[in-house]
């Protein structure tokens, strides 16, 4: 039979104090009997908060068994508490544990002279078992008081080991408090990530803290459950901004963007090697599980303080709230409320989305050039061959940052007098893309369809529809309209929206050399197949061309060299190390200035292959329209450094320039600081007027 030990709880008397006089407490060195028994049995009806009460999967707390204030009790938990902080301090509750002092030291009920002196001044309870009774059974069926691990009482309470619990209760207590903390003062962009950032209140800690204080119960662990999930998302999502306005210049769209993390391990497995792919797949999938289970965790932890630190929860709240206020008052930023903006503005996506999808709808009816007839357009251009460059990552700041322009302006300015000595002429602008730092899809939806097309809803709505693109006007018009996609690795069928007559894929484009980075081929050899393949060819009909430029995309790693049209052949010859002009054995180790450096022998490598392809290729015929697709990622720009990219058109025909004279577009390949900017949708409409049916120059005025 099972004996109550002392340190259980006490039947519920008429005394206010909950504690009996000696004269009615019996010697339990004597009383084993029944009595003592039913008098357990009275206690155990008294009820308990759950959050305050010992903690029913650990062994009753005994003479033998008595842990410091916060010493973990075996996995983690306090003596009688389950998680290392201390007993209670709100009145009234039941008092059925030990009376702790002033000094932390521990006295329980009716020890007496049986507590003993530790040899090191602390005080240490007598194991049950000096007493002359029976150990007790611990609910798990050990006999309490006794050290599972085979150690000793000292061991368990005032030992190496016993302090050891004290400490690591502390420490994961504070712990706690910091990752809450830090998840919601984080700002969710890399360019905020600053210490500055963390010296604020966040009022929603505020909130939580006072919820947690005024529920009791199972409604507090469920509060505490549900906030720390909640807290674990933020931080998910915060760090998704984060990535995002690293590479995309914006926020993670939470009901559009999840697509883009296919293409996000695509790039990385071009980039790295599918390893690599994998292994950053692996890790961000741990990291999002181990913040999912820590903030809850966390809170859970924190909750039980509160619940058993109630008092004292209320005078630090107290004291923060009047700090926050006094900040919003007076305009200090400290008082803090970005995590709970934050959480408004993603769930304002999804109204935002669907109200996007009709307006979208709307403008795609709206089509000035939808049932204009062929022999009707593009009549200033026929007989040409149009080749349509996106230069991938050629931004403004590729032609005006310091760290850039001197190099690639001097590229493009000798370019000019390259191609003038050939004969050709040019005329430069700029446009604003609808994308920045990648998704240069958009960009070519935008520029080809005369509609804004800045996410992926927009993107598949246009896919789906019958608008009408520049393709589809010059295929209308006559022209065999190609598209030469060397980054199109997979099958593409969305590319019939384009109207290609023809489509070169990388596999159809036959490259026999080594990836570059991102890339699958250099541009050189794309442009050397696509002259044999196409404009080599004869009896043909005028061709336009869409030809992306892909050796300036991101990582700007592996660049190669310009190399003598005749010998690019196969793409063979770029497997040796002279046809290389950069291979970073390193590519993820590089510093910010090795990847900006990067960035910029990648773009003038690209424009000096359209200005060579010009030399070597162009007759009378040719009319080249390059432009970028969007600015690089921040990393190469910096933050907020706008979304405008260079355009040009180039021809030795004086009738093509002349046709946008009216636009005010700067001569040359560079255009200058004040030269025009569009909106990158409103391209189509221009392009197509400007080179449409001209009135007469010396029409006679209508009737009146």
């Amino acid at each position: 039979m099972s004996v109550p030990s002392r340190s259980q709880p006490r039947p519920a008397t008429d005394d206010p104090s909950g504690v009996e006089g000696d004269a009615a407490r019996p010697d339990p060195s004597r009383d084993t009997g029944p009595e003592r028994a039913a008098s357990t049995a009275d206690a155990a009806s008294v009820p308990a908060d759950p959050d305050t009460a010992p903690d029913a999967t650990l062994p009753p707390a005994g003479d033998g068994d008595v842990a410091p204030a916060g010493q973990d009790n075996g996995g983690g938990a306090a003596a009688g508490q389950g998680d290392g902080d201390p007993a209670p301090d709100r009145q009234g509750d039941v008092d059925s544990g030990p009376d702790r002092h002033e000094d932390d030291s521990v006295t329980r009920p009716g020890e007496g002279d049986a507590a003993a002196t530790s040899s090191d001044g602390g005080d240490r309870a007598v194991s049950p078992g000096k007493g002359g009774s029976d150990p007790v059974a611990a609910p798990d069926g050990d006999p309490a008081g006794v050290p599972q691990d085979g150690g000793t009482d000292d061991a368990r309470v005032g030992g190496p080991r016993g302090r050891l619990r004290t400490v690591a209760g502390a420490v994961t207590t504070v712990l706690a408090v910091l990752l809450v903390f830090a998840v919601l003062a984080a700002p969710n962009r890399l360019d905020q990530l600053t210490p500055t950032a963390f010296l604020r209140v966040p009022v929603e800690a505020l909130a939580a803290g006072v919820l947690l204080l005024v529920l009791r119960g199972w409604a507090r662990r469920a509060a505490a459950l549900v906030l720390g999930v909640a807290l674990g998302l933020l931080a998910v999502v915060k760090l998704l901004d984060m990535g995002m306005s690293a590479s995309l210049a914006r926020p993670f769209d939470l009901v559009l963007d999840w697509v883009l993390l296919d293409d996000a391990y695509g790039f990385v497995t071009d980039s790295v090697g599918r390893a690599g792919a994998v292994g950053a797949a692996v890790g961000l999938g741990v990291l999002v599980l181990a913040l999912l289970v820590l903030t809850t965790r966390s809170v859970l932890r924190l909750a039980r303080l509160v619940a058993r630190h109630d008092r004292a929860t209320v005078r630090v709240l107290a004291a923060l709230v009047a700090v926050w206020v006094a900040g919003a008052t007076i305009g200090v930023p400290v008082a803090d409320s970005r995590s709970s903006v934050l959480v408004g503005q993603h769930v304002g996506q999804v109204g935002v989305g669907l109200r996007d999808r009709q307006a979208f709808t709307d403008e795609l009816a709206a089509d000035a050039f939808r049932d204009v007839p062929g022999d009707r357009l593009l009549t200033g251009l026929r007989g040409k061959d149009v080749v349509l460059a996106f230069v991938e990552s050629y931004g403004r700041d590729a032609v005006e940052d310091p760290q850039y322009a001197p190099r690639i302006g001097a590229l493009l300015d000798g370019g000019t007098r390259r191609l003038a000595a050939a004969g050709y002429a040019a005329r430069s602008g700029f446009l604003t893309s609808p994308t920045t730092g990648g998704g240069s899809w958009l960009a070519h939806d935008t520029l080809l369809s005369g509609l804004w097309v800045d996410n992926q809803q927009r993107h598949l709505t246009l896919l789906a529809s019958d608008r009408l693109t520049l393709n589809g006007a010059f295929r209308r018009a006559g022209w065999d309209t190609v598209g030469v996609m060397p980054a199109a690795t997979a099958p593409w069928p969305e590319g019939a929206f384009f109207d290609y007559e023809r489509y070169h894929d990388a596999a159809g484009l036959g490259y026999r050399g080594p990836k570059f980075s991102y890339a699958p081929m250099p541009d050189q050899y794309t442009l050397a197949e696509f002259q044999r393949r196409e404009r080599a060819t004869k009896d043909r009909a005028p061709i336009m061309a869409e030809i992306p430029m892909i050796s300036s995309h991101s990582p700007w790693a592996a660049i190669p060299r310009m190399l003598d049209w005749d010998h690019v052949g196969d793409g063979s010859i770029y497997r040796r190390p002279t046809s290389v002009a950069a291979n970073p054995s390193d590519v993820v180790g590089r510093s910010v200035p090795q990847v900006r450096a990067g960035y910029r022998q990648a773009v003038e490598y690209s424009l000096n292959s359209l200005i060579s392809y010009v030399e070597t290729y162009g007759d009378d015929n040719l009319v080249l329209v390059f432009l970028g697709d969007h600015q690089p990622a921040p990393m190469i720009t910096g933050e907020d450094a706008g979304r405008d990219v260079p355009v040009t058109i180039v021809a030795r025909d004086p009738a093509v320039l002349a046709r946008v004279d009216g636009w005010g577009w700067h001569a040359g390949l560079r255009p200058g600081p004040d030269a025009p900017v569009w909106r990158m949708d409103a391209f189509r409409d221009r392009f197509l007027t400007a080179f449409g049916p001209q009135p007469p120059a010396h029409a006679a005025p209508p009737p009146r």
